[in-house]
């Protein structure tokens, strides 16, 4: 401040810009002021609207520097290619400096995309943005709808295999039942005679006489097969003595 800068209030007009701007090169070469330092020298000597003005320049100007840094580290998050597209968007609007024509904006869109379609997308080279775009979200549609589908089937499978696991051994036991239920089984009477309380078989009149060897009825004396070994003739019925005991028919 030794050197005397001329102050700028931002009334002076074209006259006293222009007589500003001269004074303040003289004094950045005067004291070999470095390049870096050369804008806070020169804002130092504003005052009033000048001053004013110049805050609101650089904090917009902040302001799009913090954009352009969003859209450089821009990346698709998941599969969310229709949400990065949109801020994609949004930012190429305020950074025009930064994308300065079509082609900037294909290829930093593209730096964003995910791996599964990234490849894809560069080996097609689309020219607009727009194209860009559209082949980007049918690229990612298919990968989607591919992946989709093989989780359903996997889903299916896993649910029809422990199925399949339980019916086979419910028709073993099934069957393993099936034969062991036949044999106790008795025979349903369907015919129209009334069952006697007495005998417990279906018949009208009285009810047939019980015979002598297996005490049962429905057959004759003649017809049972039962042996009743007779003690007494053992000696005498040698044909008798490896003869085993039968069961009654029809008992």
């Amino acid at each position: 401040m030794k050197c005397q800068p001329l102050n700028f209030k931002g009334t002076e007009g074209v006259v006293g810009l222009s007589q500003w701007l001269e004074k303040m090169e003289s004094l950045f070469h005067i004291s070999d002021c470095a390049i870096d330092n050369q804008v806070k020298f020169a804002t130092c000597t504003l005052l009033g609207a000048a001053l004013t003005w110049w805050n609101g320049h650089v904090r917009t100007l902040g302001e799009i520097k913090k954009l352009e840094i969003k859209l450089w580290n821009l990346k698709v998050k998941g599969n969310e290619v229709t949400t990065y597209t949109q801020r994609f968007q949004e930012l190429a609007l305020m950074c025009t400096k930064f994308l300065a024509d079509e082609t900037e904006k294909v290829d930093k869109y593209i730096s964003g995309l995910p791996d599964n379609i990234h490849g894809n997308v560069m080996s097609v080279r689309p020219k607009s943005l727009d194209e860009t775009i559209e082949l980007a979200n049918d690229l990612m549609y298919q990968k989607l709808h591919t992946y989709a589908e093989r989780q359903n089937e996997s889903k299916r499978k896993a649910n029809d295999s422990p199925r399949n696991n339980q019916q086979q051994p419910h028709k073993k036991q099934n069957v393993a039942r099936a034969y062991t239920a036949v044999p106790g089984e008795k025979k349903v009477y369907t015919g129209d005679l009334p069952m006697c309380t007495k005998c417990n078989y279906h018949h009208t009149g009285q009810c047939a006489p019980k015979y002598g060897k297996c005490k049962r009825y429905g057959h004759t004396t003649t017809d049972c097969q039962v042996n009743t070994t007779n003690n007494n003739n053992n000696n005498n019925n040698n044909n008798n003595k490896n003869q085993k005991a039968g069961a009654c028919y029809e008992c």
